[in-house]
């Protein structure tokens, strides 16, 4: 049986009643956080990361699978009514769906858009239930030095994707190693970085980190925009649902969104970014009705939407797998996967079988629930937006603020927290990606334990990270990836007509 036969198992797990409520739980706090203004999958996923401190793992980990699919379906309904993505997957659904309901067409991209998430996360679940176990036995065949040079590989990926520039991008990894120094050395038994702070002794919870510069730090940064932006809610006319053309124009976009998002998404270096741009591209050269891009095809709509929701379930795979991050929300999953003590990776099949095959198989329950629930509540959803924006981000610190005290009681926590909230708001000031920090901080001591264990095997001689080859082979991709980005840009200049000058953003 295989993987079906842990896929039959996980769903016994996911449809005890109480799982299926947590499921629940967890689709109608995702969607409801989600389609606030400003508030992406990551985000909210980080915000509602409180919620789930008193559970098991198990409902848990099900509870955050409603989350991560509820925030992916409100962050469209976002895009489409206000104009606003929560994340940069998201700028796409908002370059057509925004024109559609500014035509009255708003019940229609809605429509598109949950439909085509259904399908995509359904499909895009089916290949991770299969390809998860594949990429197991590959990484059953790691050592130290090959986990220490997959940490690099995650370093150097969510470096170069996340942010306008490399620069950037390390600037915020080294801000999140040099957080996660702090604590008592677990080989020397030093102090590091602590001030003197016995709360600091066991270092930063990595929960903290994550609200601090994703929930606050975002809260403080669009808060701060309030004045400058002008977004209007674009009036839902009618119930939620297509015509017979716009089935007929949307089923094959969602399924070419799902083969592109997929694949990509499951790649080390893939992410969400990639294939809903792609698909925009591949839609709008196949399209019978070329004329409406630019002012509102559902086509832009249908193929990018799926192909965002294939690749958060792609992303699962080398987060489940291998421990690896390729997008934000998968760094704040990583962290909420650290805060119960869990290593995501090839032994967490063995050890946790029940809570990996339940997560997958809560995948399925969640989507399905989602479509069920939103296409009628699409309305309801709707008048959350009309929340004022004081009392939205007013609550949404307090939210964060008792949440990350209840983790130890105590007042450092929080000091920390509003503390890494003013750097994430400095951060986003100045364009300056969150996610490599936060993968920074939680991977950083893991990069730390298999480097100084890899050295023991092999007796302090640094050579075994290179005379390896899969470790050699893995560290050679981290070189790519960051050489790349700059070769890219070095023959873009030189392409570039050298008597126009360089604009400058």
């Amino acid at each position: 049986m295989g993987a079906l036969g842990d896929l039959l198992n996980g769903f016994q797990v996911a449809l005890t009643p109480q799982n299926l409520g947590w499921a629940l739980i967890g689709v109608l706090l995702g969607t409801a956080v989600g389609v606030l203004p400003g508030i992406g999958p990551a985000l909210t996923v980080a915000l509602l990361l409180p919620v789930t401190y008193s559970l098991e793992p198990i409902s848990a980990f099900i509870m955050f699978a409603g989350i991560y699919y509820g925030g992916m379906y409100g962050g469209s309904t976002t895009s489409i009514l206000l104009n606003t993505p929560g994340e940069s997957a998201s700028i796409v659904t908002a370059l057509e769906g925004n024109l559609m309901a500014k035509r009255g067409r708003g019940a229609a991209a809605l429509a598109t858009a949950a439909v085509g998430s259904f399908v995509a996360g359904t499909i895009g679940t089916v290949g991770l239930t299969f390809l998860a176990p594949v990429m197991v036995e590959v990484g059953l065949r790691f050592g130290p030095a090959e986990y220490f040079a997959l940490v690099v590989l995650a370093f150097t990926t969510i470096t170069a994707l996340l942010g306008r520039a490399l620069s950037r991008g390390l600037l915020s990894l080294l801000l999140g190693l040099a957080l996660g120094l702090i604590g008592i050395d677990t080989l020397s038994g030093q102090s590091r970085f602590t001030f003197g702070i016995p709360e600091l002794g066991n270092g930063i919870d990595v929960v903290t980190v994550a609200v601090g510069l994703f929930a606050v730090g975002e809260t403080f940064w669009v808060a701060s925009r309030m004045r400058h932006d002008d977004a209007s809610i674009i009036p839902v006319q009618g119930g939620v649902g297509m015509t017979r053309q716009e089935w007929s124009r949307s089923w094959k976009p969602w399924l070419r969104g799902t083969a592109l998002g997929f694949p990509i998404g499951s790649l080390p270096a893939g992410g969400a970014e990639i294939p809903t741009f792609l698909s925009y591209t591949l839609e709008r050269r196949l399209s019978r009705h070329p004329e409406e891009f630019g002012k509102g095809a559902i086509e832009g709509v249908a193929g990018p939407e799926a192909a965002n929701n294939a690749a958060a379930a792609g992303v699962l795979a080398p987060l489940l797998t291998l421990g690896l991050p390729t997008s934000a929300t998968a760094a704040v999953l990583l962290a909420a996967f650290q805060r119960y003590g869990l290593d995501p990776g090839p032994t967490l099949f063995a050890r946790d079988a029940d809570l990996v095959w339940g997560l997958i198989a809560s995948l399925y329950i969640g989507n399905a629930m989602l479509l069920v629930l939103n296409l009628p509540l699409a309305g309801v959803w709707v008048r959350l937006l009309a929340i004022p924006r004081p009392l939205l981000y007013a609550g949404i610190l307090v939210f964060a603020g008792l949440g990350t005290y209840g983790l130890n009681n105590s007042v450092v926590d929080l000091v920390v927290l509003y503390g890494l909230g003013v750097l994430g708001f400095v951060m986003r000031r100045f364009d300056v990606p969150v996610a490599p920090a936060v993968v920074g901080v939680i991977l950083g001591p893991v990069a730390e334990q298999h480097f100084r264990r890899a050295l023991q095997i092999a007796q302090g001689d640094y050579t075994t990270f290179v005379t390896r080859p899969i470790s050699a082979t893995i560290l050679a991709l981290a070189a790519l990836g960051l050489v790349a980005p700059m070769a890219v840009r070095l023959l873009a200049s030189r392409r570039r007509p050298r008597g126009r000058p360089r604009v400058r953003p």
